[in-house]
């Protein structure tokens, strides 16, 4: 049977939802209902994460279909499973865990890194940039201002964490193998793979984030977000006319950073 509804539970003549619905549907209860859930792990679905982290390297633009077929059914653009948030978080202690080994840091050291890039690098700068793409988009590439055309934040956020992912299997994972044997070399090669490494890396963070908010159908000139790729590529020759070694700048960082 299809779903239906029912006169009452709309205001009259200007189809507004009333107040028990404004309340299930309020950001409040929709945080409410994503934070308890992160108590119940027998309620997620880590399959269906597994699967998203998968496409976000192969295929992204299937991942934001999924966002826009929640929309339909659930009526937010928001995830209200935290399973990818879950597997997102084991992947930063696992990475940061191996990042600790390369850099032979001792374990409280480790423990250290760990805290600075969840809260810090992960977390922290999340929050800002969500913000501020929120601000952006609600405020310049809404096409036409309303209630029901607004980017959500929650949304904002899980666009960087698709973003963030494979940013954090690049640097994270992937350049460990290099680091020790390749980067840190006082070498052309050394800092040309390293800084290519975090070209392909930040370039695939700006093209998930255009992915995701070009895939809301309310927001125009999303193409503008696409423009850092300029700066990105102009900052990359220049680091490698200069020798800048972007990534052996990451580890005296990390190393500074935990002392």
């Amino acid at each position: 049977m299809l779903p239906t509804t029912s006169v009452n539970s709309r205001s009259q003549g200007n189809g507004a939802l009333n107040s028990r619905d404004a309340a299930r549907h309020s950001a409040g209860a929709k945080r409410y209902k994503y934070l308890r859930r992160l108590f119940h792990f027998q309620q997620m679905d880590f399959e269906f994460a597994v699967w998203q982290m998968l496409y976000l390297f192969t295929s992204p633009q299937r991942v934001y279909r999924n966002f826009h077929y929640r929309k339909q059914t659930k009526d937010q653009w928001a995830r209200d499973d935290p399973a990818f948030l879950v597997l997102l978080s084991i992947w930063l202690c696992v990475s940061t865990i191996g990042f600790g080994f390369v850099l032979d840091m001792g374990f409280v050291e480790m423990i250290k890194l760990l805290l600075w890039v969840v809260f810090i690098d992960c977390v922290g700068v999340g929050l800002l940039i969500a913000t501020l793409m929120w601000f952006i988009s609600n405020k310049y590439l809404v096409k036409h201002q309303s209630r029901d055309c607004d980017v959500e934040w929650g949304y904002a956020f899980d666009v960087h964490l698709n973003a963030f992912y494979p940013l954090l299997v690049i640097l994270h994972f992937i350049q460990l193998f290099f680091i020790n044997y390749v980067i840190v070399l006082n070498s052309f090669i050394g800092y040309f793979v390293g800084n290519t490494l975090w070209l392909i890396a930040i370039g695939y963070y700006i093209y998930v984030t255009f992915l995701g908010y070009s895939a809301l159908p309310f927001l125009k000139n999303t193409v503008i977000l696409l423009y850092p790729f300029a700066l990105l590529l102009l900052l990359y020759l220049v680091s490698l006319a200069m020798g800048w070694n972007f990534t052996q700048a990451l580890c005296s960082f990390y190393k500074y950073r935990v002392k």
